[in-house]
């Protein structure tokens, strides 16, 4: 059976390219302009807070895990934060950890902290996709990946770089299938999570070349199409259909990209269009290239094979925005914030 969050994960080609332990004793601050790397976070020891931009300040604690695969800018602090709006200075100790605010005695917090990458020059429209801010409370085995990513990126071991990409994988799974059911997160999870409209995403993901009406996707969630056209739209954030497209044109993307000898004719049979020309002129009007050109841009880019994923497109284009490159139609803006707790 396909799984559709594991499909989008997959899609996105996450990395890690950088991790660290970081620490902080008496009053602290970090402020952070990532340029949208997707961030994450888990909590060793002590308490901190993270305040977001545009966000509520949310207090940190041991077990705590945050992702944020849209990163915006934030700050990290001690919980009563410094006077002032001034960084505090931090020193690298002798074992490579960071220490902010006090550079002597033992902690108050220890974090382990770090950035991916999404390598798919797709990556706007999926990570739409994705809650934009997750805050997991109290689960050792987001902790426990965090650790073992931390472990292999300071070794140069062989296969390093696959072990890496699967971890994170694994990481963004098992961080985003926390967060299903969560009434108030529209997008791909909240759709999975109902178990009517779940269905009908799911055989759209199964079988994408289906020539799939609103009326035959109803019909596979078991509901007349006017409460599955308002279900879906209140649970994923957008139109059936709109959703469908864009799960289209993610995978021609995906498929210009990767296979070299791949005609237009190929891609269209295989994204569901009976015709090279019909999908040709729905490519050019959603991506603002025809197909052609965008798999000869895609394979000239200096990053297309191995490159640095960071400077891949993170996902922050406006509401339905093209980029010259990568980019693609993104769903009306939304901010939806998951907070769970797996204490009790």
């Amino acid at each position: 059976m396909v799984d559709p969050l594991a499909e989008v994960v997959s899609l996105l080609q996450p990395g890690a390219p950088f991790s660290k332990l970081v620490s902080g004793a008496g009053r602290w601050r970090v402020r952070r302009a990532e340029n949208g790397r997707p961030f994450y976070c888990a909590v060793l020891m002590g308490r901190s807070r993270l305040a977001v931009d545009g966000r509520e300040p949310v207090i940190l604690e041991k077990g705590d895990f945050v992702l944020i695969p849209a990163a915006f800018d934030f700050t990290t602090s001690s919980i009563e934060p410094p006077k002032g709006k001034h960084e505090t200075p931090r020193i690298v100790l002798p074992d490579g950890e960071i220490r902010n605010g006090v550079h002597h005695g033992p902690p108050d917090v220890r974090m382990m902290v770090g950035y991916c990458a999404f390598a798919s020059p797709d990556a706007s429209l999926l990570v739409s996709l994705l809650p934009q801010f997750v805050h997991v409370r109290g689960e050792q085995r987001l902790t426990a990946l965090v650790e073992l990513l931390r472990d292999e990126s300071r070794e140069r071991r062989p296969a390093r770089e696959v072990i890496l990409a699967r971890l994170m994988e694994v990481l963004l799974i098992e961080a985003l299938r926390s967060t299903a059911g969560i009434a108030a997160s529209p997008g791909l999870l909240r759709g999975l999570s109902d178990e009517r409209l779940s269905v009908a995403i799911r055989r759209m993901h199964e079988r994408p070349t289906q020539a799939w009406t609103v009326v035959q996707l109803a019909k596979e969630a078991a509901l007349s199409r006017s409460a599955f056209f308002e279900r879906f739209n209140r649970a994923m954030g957008m139109a059936p259909m709109e959703y469908l497209l864009g799960w289209r044109m993610a995978l021609a993307k995906d498929l210009l990209r990767r296979k070299q000898e791949v005609t237009v004719a190929e891609v269209a049979e295989q994204v569901g269009y009976s015709s090279a020309s019909t999908f040709s002129v729905a490519f050019t009007r959603h991506v603002g290239l025809p197909p052609t050109h965008y798999a000869r841009e895609q394979r000239q880019a200096p990053d297309a094979e191995g490159g640095d994923p960071s400077r891949r497109a993170t996902g922050q284009p406006g509401p339905g925005r093209s980029t010259r490159r990568g980019g693609g139609h993104t769903p009306a803006s939304r901010t939806p914030v998951v907070e769970l707790s797996r204490h009790g």
